[in-house]
């Protein structure tokens, strides 16, 4: 076969089934953290997170490079910090990473399993204002019991999980797992249930009394 100048073109190698697997996490140490951190697109603020993660970065020693998808918050003064990321931008952020924390989003967390992540996951909490309800806690809560997710709920908790991660990124590490959009559309409906249990549980149902009234001399009481 012949190319347009005329010379003969190499038969091009179809590339294999596993090139499109998720990697696998690297266990070596690294020269330099790579570290994804991401809110997700809720419309309300996660200023927490951000701010502990600023908190230790100004602490931290040896070289980062950071990806910060902060969504609605401010735009934190660090390096790498962009309010959204498409999808596959954010697919290529979590192949890169040598650590990915993020809310408590099933989806996020889910996706970061699925390419090889043990995810560090600060979930949001509707009492300090960061999410209409408690779905986050409660997901994320589950998981962290299971092992399947770093919890982190208080600034030490994180800075602790942020530093070992920085030491030895393997810590964080789990076998990427390709088949996991199915765990994530199982997830998810799970996440739904969750949502309108409390809903349910939260709207005010009609008194099972009702008024009774002493009947009127001459007529007869009808039950």
């Amino acid at each position: 076969m012949t190319g347009e100048t005329g010379t003969a073109r190499r038969p091009q190698p179809r590339p294999s089934a596993d090139a499109r697997l998720p990697r696998q996490r690297d266990s070596s140490e690294v020269a330099q953290l790579r570290l994804l951190a991401a809110v997700g697109t809720d419309k309300h603020r996660f200023d927490r997170l951000v701010d502990w993660l600023t908190q230790w970065h100004a602490q931290a020693t040896g070289p980062i490079t950071l990806t910060v998808q902060h969504g609605h918050t401010n735009a934190p003064q660090l390096p790498g910090a962009v309010p959204f990321l498409g999808h596959d931008a954010l697919q290529q952020a979590m192949i890169d990473a040598d650590l990915v924390v993020c809310h408590g989003g099933p989806a996020t967390i889910l996706e970061a399993r699925r390419h090889g992540h043990l995810p560090i996951v600060v979930p949001r909490d509707p009492a300090r204002g960061e999410h209409v309800d408690n779905h986050q806690l409660l997901f994320a809560r589950r998981l962290g019991a299971a092992g399947l997710v770093a919890l982190c709920e208080t600034r030490e908790a994180l800075h602790e999980a942020l530093t070992a991660g920085a030491a030895d990124p393997s810590r964080y590490a789990v076998a990427a797992d390709p088949d996991a959009h199915e765990a994530r559309r199982a997830a998810v409906a799970r996440v739904g249930q969750i949502v309108d249990d409390l809903v349910t549980r939260s709207t005010p149902r009609p008194p099972r009394w009702r008024v009774w009234s002493r009947p009127r001399p001459g007529t007869e009481e009808i039950r």
